[in-house]
């Protein structure tokens, strides 16, 4: 992964081992608590997650278990 890149909802989904469904969840601001939320950024229509946010969101979720 490219430090820079960015990262489609399928992308992440895979990379979680998630659904594309339960990535949508996890960014909208309502019913998921702020901390639960994947950062991403919204162009327009398009959410896309910067590779380097997902990186650290995963390692401070590590980090609290």
């Amino acid at each position: 992964m490219d430090r820079d890149e960015l990262l489609t909802v399928e992308e992440v989904a895979q990379l979680l081992g998630v659904s594309r469904s339960w990535i949508y969840e996890h960014t909208r601001s309502r019913g998921t608590p702020r901390s639960e939320r994947l950062p991403h950024i919204k162009l327009g229509k398009y959410v896309r997650f910067d590779a380097r946010a997902i990186r650290e969101f995963l390692e401070q979720k590590c980090r609290l278990m």
